[in-house]
Formats: structure tokens, sequence, C-alpha cells
């Protein structure tokens, strides 16, 4: 298997880590909100290879008490960024004071004022990758400058920083408009995390539980116990085929063994999504749960592996729901910049009528139950 992006967040006593194809490691904080003397940082690769992580720590100086918030403004110029911090209350007036670190991926500016350090802007997470050697920085009257040169210049960045809020509101445009399949063993976590991503991104929550019940008026579990397991997933099949030509949904789907999605024969309409698929860990430790998704992903032994995404779960709890929801758009903007002819193919397979020939897309025309062999190989 190729290089794979790696995306870990941890939150008490709950971890999430995510896999998919291809591109370079990515580890965010331990801990949502470390502490200010203990940071890790990334050393960013653009090979496909993984990228190697060291850690650092240092302590800062501050004011007791802080300084109070400052302005601050965002805007995209296009193939470039631009940060203004208003500084007029601090006293700065040479350039020589600011201290501006940044590597691809992320933004520390400082300021000495009154003989203090004070941090003006910590940003962990960039929206997106910058190419840090181009990065100037000004005082233009009462504010600093800070200029970042993007390394994606089509990609709009809605803030600074790769927030709940900046992802909902820029992840559309790299969707366009395709659909986000939520696979997995556990029906209420897909339900819960599909609606959180639906209700942050505009687009509609479905829950194929709802739609059976609906239909047959009865509950899954009385579906379940009268006619088993093969027939709530031909089912199921049959609402995923009906949904396979609508766009800009969240679908949830069925958990477990009864779930179109645990079966292989079963993929046919949900390639016409992009496929996250939340699974439960038992690994103790980061590097262990990377190793179990790399296993699952190349061994291809459940059904499950056909995802475009991997989403390991140290643990699961409603409370974190978003926090899941956020870990899984970080990684679909991480795989549709890695392959910017996906949401197209997707659509092109969409459009053609989800005949089974994902990811060799045959000519129209071509007819999945003839003899013939596929031509486009």
């Amino acid at each position: 298997m190729e290089g794979v992006i790696f995306f870990l967040l941890r939150w008490r006593h709950v971890g999430l880590h995510l896999l998919l194809r291809p591109a370079a490691l990515l580890l965010l904080p331990v801990n949502p909100d470390p502490p200010r003397h203990s940071l890790l940082l990334l050393q960013a690769s653009r090979s496909p290879t993984l990228a190697s992580l060291s850690s650092s720590s240092w302590c800062l100086p501050t004011a007791d008490p802080p300084p109070p918030p400052r302005l601050r403004l965002f805007t995209d110029g296009g193939g470039e960024v631009e940060l203004r911090l208003d500084i007029g209350k601090l006293g700065i007036e040479n350039s020589r004071d600011v201290f501006v670190d940044v590597d691809d991926t992320s933004l520390l500016v400082r300021a000495k004022s009154d003989g203090t350090l004070r941090t003006l802007i910590n940003v962990k997470q960039l929206f997106d990758r910058i190419k840090s050697s181009e990065t100037i920085w000004f005082i233009d009257e009462d504010q600093l400058v800070v200029n970042l040169k993007k390394v994606e210049q089509e990609l709009k960045w809605p803030d600074i920083d790769e927030s709940w809020e900046s992802l909902t509101s820029g992840i559309t445009q790299l969707l366009t408009g395709i659909s986000v399949h939520i696979v997995g063993d556990s029906t209420d976590i897909n339900e819960a995390v599909a609606k959180e991503i639906a209700e942050g991104i505009g687009y509609l929550p479905v829950c194929t539980s709802e739609l059976l019940e609906s239909a047959t008026e009865k509950s899954i579990d009385k579906w379940l116990a009268s006619e088993g397991v093969d027939s709530v997933a031909e089912a199921e099949c049959v609402v995923l085929e009906s949904l396979s030509s609508h766009v800009r949904t969240v679908v949830a789907t069925l958990g477990g063994k009864q779930g179109a999605a645990s079966r292989f024969d079963k993929w046919q309409y949900l390639h016409a999504g992009f496929t996250v698929w939340l699974s439960v860990s038992d690994a103790s430790d980061e590097a262990s749960a990377k190793e179990e998704a790399r296993r699952s992903v190349s061994s291809g032994n459940v059904a499950y592996a056909k995802a475009d995404v991997v989403v390991k779960l140290g643990g699961w709890d409603p409370e974190y729901t978003r926090a899941v929801a956020q870990g899984c758009l970080v990684a679909l903007k991480q795989l549709t910049l890695a392959d910017k002819k996906l949401a197209g193919k997707k659509s092109l397979y969409m459009r053609l009528g989800c005949r089974g020939d994902w990811p060799n897309i045959e000519p129209p025309g071509w007819d999945p139950d003839s003899d013939a062999p596929p031509t486009n190989i």
C-alpha cells in the first residue's frame, strides 16, 4: 500500500484515527487545548511518503493578566491569504519586535511589548498548506500584516485555521455536490455523525433505517426477527439505488450484518458518493491503530475496506460527535485535494447509472451483464 494520511485527534479517553489513500502523514495536537509549553509539531513533507514527527517544548513569558482580544482581519486573495492583526495598543513600532514562526501547516506570531513576549495568534493547523519559505510580514500603521502563499491556489480559504466553521464552509467547493455515505458496524454512530456533517455543510441528512421503517411501518429489529438479515440488506440496497441519483445528501447506512455496506456485492450504489468507514478500534495507541487500519484496507477482508476513507475511533461518546464529524471533513478535504479528478469521476459514475464498473468506468452503453471483457482497464 502506498503512503497514507493519518489523522489523530484524542480527547479524554476517546481517540480518532483516519486513513485514506494516498498522501503524507498528518498529526494534530494530542489534546484539543494543549498546555502552552508543550506542543507536537509536524515536519511537513511534500513527497507521498510518510512525513516525520518531532516533539518540541518551550515556555513563553506572558503578561499577567493576558492582553485583551485584538482585531483580526482575514482575506483570501486567490494565490495568497492575508492576515491583519491590530497592534495599535501594544506599542510595537519596529518589525524587529515581531517574531513569526511558520511551517507549511502552522503559524505562530509573537511580539515583544513592554519587555514581554506576547502571543498574538497561534494557529496549530492552517486551513491548507502554504509555501512557508515565501511568507512575508510587515507593519502597516497600527496593523501587523502577515502574507501567506497558498500551495493550492484555487482552493478558497474561509478562514486562517482548519476549524469546524472553516471546514463546513470550505469543504463544499471540493465535494461539488457529491453525496457522502457513512458506513460502519454501528447504526447509531453512523446516524449521529451523518446528521452532524449534514447540518454543518448544508446537505440533506438521510438515514436508511428511517426510510426502511417508514416504508414497512415496523422497526428494523422486528424486521430482523421476522425475516432475517438478508432481507433487510436487500431492502437497504434498493434504498441506496434510489438515493444514488441524488446529490448533496449525507447518507447514514445500517451497521452490522444487516447493512448492505457489510456485503461485498452491495457496493454498486455506494460508490456514487464519497464513503467514510467509521470503525471502533481496540488499539491502545495511535501507532497500532494506524497499523490496524492499514491491515484492514490492504487485506480487504471486510467489505467496508472499499470505502474512500477509514476512520478509526478509540471508543465512542456522543458528546464528541462533532469532533468525529470534523475529523471526517478533514479526511475528505485531504482526499479530494490529493485527487482533484475524484469528484468528477464520482459524478460520471453516477450519470452513467452506477453500473458497478467502479473504479474503471466503462464507456456509455457498456452492459454489466454482458460476457464481453471490459475495455477500460
